[in-house]
């Protein structure tokens, strides 16, 4: 049974804050202008949740991010998987920021759940199956009472259809959000092409992996439909790619070519047993035997130190340099930004390099990922900027190669210094 909460008189003002904020995100060009009507579209799209789960490979951002127990990150929450997930490297602290009202409620259901559910066993459930009643009732239980108002008004409120949200942990989450809703509109065109994408999921080697996506996935990008489809930029909103990005994603070659060749990636160059990305994409969720692949904070193995650490977590509803304008000169050391400065104007860029730079302790670390390969900075960031830091090309690749996600052209990683 849902609460009646009266929101506060203040909430209208602070959303419409927030939702300028994204829009000064997003909006680049004018109103009525082809590209500008596009951001507005994807701005519109990007009100509700987007990322039930995270696509960035938290493995490889550990690695690259070199977390020490002095360490603070400061990372974009996103669906929060990562959030928690670093727990397990032992940081100080992290802070979580989003423009996003969905996905700070999703992390702060996280951390609250992490710390109040009774055991390993109902937080795997919760999460990693996410398909069970008893989940709504464990979170009447043993999460509604810890969490703050505006978090409780959510997952007790009602999507745009009608669905209370909380109800999404009964009914597989994963297929919900803007992402789910597109991997499940993908997965109706494969099938009314006759491909299963399921199929991918009952390879037992690398090999058949790559038999499988050349018969039955390859051919699918081939078709005119496909192709005229992809190459609409709106068709790409449930990516969470807005039209700034597609630009950058496309580049010279037709969207089909690009998006069948990270497709590849993801079908082929990792262990099908080891990679839990090509499950969300092959079987929209996790695998639910003992041994599926999961998120390290998922993993039985990393449960004591999730619930041990999540109070280091904190969550910001705030865009990113803003929230860096609250500290002081060299204060923090592990930055992660995720695909955010695809984004981005020259300003905008510049702006959150300042902060960046001025907040960073020596030896500070920035990580980030780019719809394109190549980096973005340089001729974007002023070089009395960006020359402080160094950036390190080869390691990148490495990254951008091992990064199971497969779904960026780049994976970044500067240092200071």
């Amino acid at each position: 049974m849902a609460l009646a909460i009266r929101p506060p008189q203040d909430r209208p003002r602070k959303t419409a804050a927030k939702n300028r904020a994204v829009r000064s995100a997003v909006h680049q060009h004018k109103h009525l202008s082809k590209q500008g009507l596009l951001e507005r579209a994807f701005t519109f799209a990007f009100r509700g949740l987007v990322y039930a789960q995270i696509w960035e490979d938290p493995a490889v951002d550990m690695e690259a991010l070199a977390i020490t127990p002095d360490s603070h990150v400061v990372t974009i929450a996103s669906g929060g998987c990562n959030v928690l997930s670093y727990l397990t490297a032992n940081p100080r602290a992290i802070t979580a920021v989003d423009l996003n009202t969905a996905h700070i409620a999703l992390n702060k259901l996280k951390v609250v759940a992490a710390r109040h559910l009774p055991d390993y066993d109902a937080f795997h459930r919760f999460f990693a199956q996410a398909n069970s009643r008893d989940n709504v009732r464990a979170y009447r239980t043993y999460i509604r009472p810890h969490l703050d108002e505006t978090t409780l008004a959510y997952w007790e409120g009602r999507d745009i259809i009608g669905r209370r949200r909380i109800g999404g942990f009964a009914k597989n989450v994963y297929k919900r959000g803007l992402l789910g809703n597109f991997i499940g509109v993908a997965h109706l065109l494969a099938r009314l092409n006759g491909v299963n994408p399921k199929i991918l999921l009952k390879a037992q080697s690398i090999e058949e992996q790559r038999e499988i996506f050349d018969r039955e996935f390859a051919p699918f990008f081939d078709k005119g439909f496909v192709k005229w489809i992809t190459d609409q930029p709106a068709s790409l909103f449930g990516l969470g790619i807005p039209p700034a990005q597609y630009e950058a994603l496309a580049g010279d070659e037709k969207m089909a070519v690009v998006l069948r060749e990270r497709l590849e990636k993801l079908a082929c160059d990792f262990d099908i047993k080891d990679n839990y990305f090509a499950w969300q994409a092959f079987g929209r969720g996790y695998g639910q035997g003992p041994s599926a692949p999961l998120p390290p904070y998922l993993q039985r193995d990393h449960y004591d130190e999730i619930v041990e650490r999540a109070s280091r977590i904190e969550v910001r509803h705030t865009n990113f340099t803003d929230y860096l304008r609250t500290h002081g000169d060299a204060s923090l050391d592990r930055y992660i930004l995720l695909d955010a400065q695809d984004w981005m104007t020259d300003e905008q860029l510049t702006d959150l390099w300042s902060e960046i730079t001025r907040t960073a302790k020596p030896g500070a670390r920035v990580l980030f990922r780019t719809a394109g390969e190549p980096s973005i900075l340089p001729g974007r960031v002023p070089d009395a900027i960006l020359g402080k830091w160094t950036y390190r090309a080869e390691e990148s690749l490495d990254y951008t190669k091992r990064d199971r996600s497969s779904i960026y052209g780049g994976v970044h990683l500067y240092v200071l210094g």
